[in-house]
């Protein structure tokens, strides 16, 4: 099994707790890490845009990332919203074996 982290950004601070518990009570994450506010810069519509976002850092399992990605279309508020998923190269046995324990649904 392969694991990922996935990278969403939010419009504030509330959006992201909400969706990062959700994510935890769905089983679709192991863990979720929200920064402090980042600045993004970005072409939308014709426009460059500057926001300020919170990110959050989703590790989870690569077979969980198509659900997760529903899951989180559904309930985020952006029309397009960033979810990408890099693959965990290397990771320490005991926390890769917490992830799989965590995510379990069995």
């Amino acid at each position: 099994m392969g694991y990922i982290v996935v990278f969403v950004t939010c419009p504030d601070k509330s959006v992201a707790e909400k969706i990062a518990e959700d994510l935890i009570k769905e089983k679709l994450a192991a863990c979720v890490n929200i920064t402090g506010e980042v600045n993004s810069i970005y072409f939308w519509q014709g426009n460059i845009e500057k926001d300020r976002e919170y990110l959050m850092i989703i590790k989870t399992t690569e077979d969980l990332f198509v659900d997760l990605e529903r899951f989180i279309k559904e309930k985020h508020p952006y029309t397009v919203p960033e979810i990408i998923g890099m693959p965990i190269i290397k990771g320490s046995k005991e926390y890769l074996n917490w992830i799989d324990k965590t995510v379990s649904r069995e």
